[in-house]
């Protein structure tokens, strides 16, 4: 059975395991609906793509609503792609709920980091940045020399400079599921998870 949901970032907390004092994100991963599959003869690998929270059909164009409409559901807000090769045990417009997981499962989570703009190298690459004394004028957070001079007269791909910072697909693996919560459709994750409140995540088993 295809262990695998889509859900939203609500925010971290504190639960207690026993004695222990656990921080932990919480995730609200209500009910996803299969809408398409994908087969290794038609499509050349086997997937299958999960919708999360409905929409009314004046909310949808056109193209997707009729991809909706082939499959008989109701428009979906989010559509993510999962590969897995137990298609033949999934049915379009099935429903995967969020007991499919249990304490101390192990799974990989994946999102959006939040975006941080564009920073410099003291934030973004964690640079100590310049002297704050002896004659220092305006030094204190750049990156220094960049290493080019007449040989090789360049600067080599990969250098570590300022720039866009953040806003990158992040996979998070191996957390530990510390409770799931079924009438509310919560999952407690331990540790943190990629993405600010209210983005949205892909939450699989962990297969290692």
């Amino acid at each position: 059975m295809m262990k695998a949901i889509l859900g939203k970032k609500l925010g971290m907390t504190q639960v207690f395991d026993g004695d222990e004092l656990v921080p932990v994100t919480v995730i609200e991963a209500k009910s996803c609906v299969i809408v398409q599959k994908k087969t290794k003869e038609k499509d050349g690998y086997t997937a299958v793509q999960l919708g999360l929270e409905e929409l009314p059909e004046d909310k949808v164009n056109k193209p997707l609503l009729g991809h909706f409409k082939k499959s008989e559901i109701a428009p979906r807000r989010y559509l993510k792609e999962i590969r897995t090769e137990d298609v033949d045990q999934l049915k379009v417009g099935e429903e995967i709920k969020v007991d499919i997981f249990n304490k101390g499962d192990l799974v990989n989570v994946t999102g959006i980091s939040k975006g941080k703009g564009f920073q410099g190298v003291v934030k973004r690459h964690g640079f100590k940045g310049g002297p704050a004394s002896h004659g220092a004028k305006q030094w204190h957070r750049r990156p220094g020399s960049i290493g080019a001079s007449s040989d090789p007269s360049r600067v080599f791909k990969g250098k570590k400079m300022p720039g866009r910072m953040g806003a990158r697909k992040v996979t998070v693996r191996n957390l530990e599921v510390v409770g799931v919560e079924k009438e509310q459709s919560l999952l407690l994750v331990k540790g943190s998870v990629p993405g600010k409140r209210g983005s949205l995540l892909v939450i699989k088993a962990s297969e290692s």
